[in-house]
């Protein structure tokens, strides 16, 4: 599964729950590790509840609706590298629920 072609007017979005359950399972720290490693046409934003609490911290990534969960900080260059860089999801952090 790769990246979906985008149009010139479409972004990529990565999308990191700040809702009380994530955060108290380390999202601050995710959504930061995300914002300190910046792509060109990817935005990076802390969002509301995603609906998994218990699962978290939980991240999105559009419009590819590619759902990992339990992310820690240190796993998150590897998104960056892989997902958004290469346009292969890491498969072993899969949140399985969907994927």
């Amino acid at each position: 599964m790769s990246a979906p072609h985008l149009s010139p007017t479409q972004t990529r979005q990565i999308l990191v729950c700040q809702h009380r359950t994530c955060r108290q399972q380390g999202a601050a720290k995710v959504l930061a590790a995300f914002q300190a490693s910046p792509v060109n046409g990817v935005t990076v934003s802390g969002s509301r509840c995603l609906g998994e609490c218990g699962n978290g911290p939980i991240v999105v990534v559009l419009p590819e609706e590619t759902w990992y969960c339990r992310v820690h900080p240190d796993e998150v260059p590897a998104v960056v590298q892989r997902h958004i860089k290469d346009g292969q999801p890491v498969k072993a952090m899969l949140y399985r629920k969907y994927h």
